[in-house]
């Protein structure tokens, strides 16, 4: 249990040196007209279940690349292995730009820990679009109204904790609370933030950890609450809510999101996505939306992306064999 503990808060650092490391460009290149892309269809893979993080994201900016990028793009979700059945499609397919994957510290931290067929070094980072927050959010018409309830709930007996996958960042904030609370709450994991969201309204959940945009439906709706955010920094579009640190807990966890494809794809692929997403992130009623879920724009290039990857991987890796959780 010791080595856990030191293991998951190391963790949280790794996370914060690993964390932003471009800022989205202040002037995109000119949007003129789509630019021709060399197949018709691209399918974008994620791992996650409809309504999940990742398949809202892909979902959202699908919307967005086709007024930049001249194809069709159809999101695909290829669940199952904690990620490893959407990362070994993706990393078996062609490296020409037809088939990409919605990448997040999952599929890192999925190769660490499970040792799949295909890891996160099969496949190639493309471009980064957007640093995530992650929540802790309950039902509204429940007990809890603040994250001290929730906590003296689980002191008291034993919590019930909701989070994505064993291998996710949403489950490695959730376990670092336990810990950091000293608390006997059991987490519960998840297929995606779906089914997540079904289990913390109906009462069969305390609380989930995820992200507002896969929350914001029920957000607006008024069915859930957030009690506190795992970020450094209160989110602006909730200033009210704290931070899980300022509130006497230290853990801090923030996601990358971005897209990763087969290796080998060629230089004048690479340079469409490039440039579309320095466009996409500019793009007026996109930097609206994404501003309204909290989205924090964070533009790393393809030359750049690769070493932010390798270093999050390798700071994870050194963490995890210095805690014995693998050899």
């Amino acid at each position: 249990m010791r080595k856990l503990r030191n293991f998951l808060s190391a963790l949280a650092l790794t996370a914060l040196a690993a964390g932003p490391a471009v800022a989205a460009a202040a002037a995109p290149p000119p949007a003129n007209v789509p630019v021709p892309y060399p197949h018709r269809v691209v399918t974008l893979v994620t791992h996650s279940s409809p309504g999940a993080g990742s398949d809202v994201f892909l979902r959202e900016l699908v919307r967005y690349l086709q007024k930049y990028i001249k194809t069709t793009f159809i999101v695909e979700n290829d669940e199952g292995g904690s990620g490893a059945k959407a990362l070994s499609r993706v990393a078996g397919a062609r490296p020409d730009g037809s088939m990409m994957y919605a990448a997040t510290p999952t599929y890192i931290l999925t190769s660490l820990l499970s040792k799949p067929a295909k890891t996160y070094r099969d496949l190639q980072p493309v471009v980064n679009f957007f640093t995530d927050s992650e929540v802790i959010y309950t039902r509204t018409d429940g007990p809890y109204k603040t994250l001290k309830d929730l906590i003296d709930r689980a002191r008291a007996s034993r919590g019930r904790w909701g989070a994505a996958n064993p291998a996710s960042l949403e489950r490695q904030a959730a376990e670092q609370l336990r810990i950091a609370a000293k608390v006997n709450a059991a987490v519960v994991s998840h297929d995606g933030g779906g089914d997540l969201m079904i289990n913390v309204l109906n009462g069969t959940l305390d609380m989930g950890v995820g992200e507002i945009e896969e929350i914001r439906a029920q957000l607006e709706a008024g069915k859930v609450r957030l009690l506190a955010v795992f970020n450094s920094q209160r989110i602006p579009g909730h200033p009210n809510v704290p931070t899980v640190k300022e509130l006497g807990y230290n853990v801090v966890m923030e996601k990358f999101r971005g897209i990763a494809g087969p290796k080998g794809l060629p230089p004048e692929i690479l340079k469409i996505w490039d440039d579309a997403a320095l466009k996409i992130l500019n793009d007026p009623e996109y930097k609206q939306r994404y501003l309204a879920v909290s989205l924090m724009a964070n533009h790393i290039p393809h030359d750049k992306y690769g070493a932010f990857v390798e270093k999050f991987a390798a700071d994870t890796s050194s963490l995890l064999k210095a805690s014995g959780v693998i050899k």
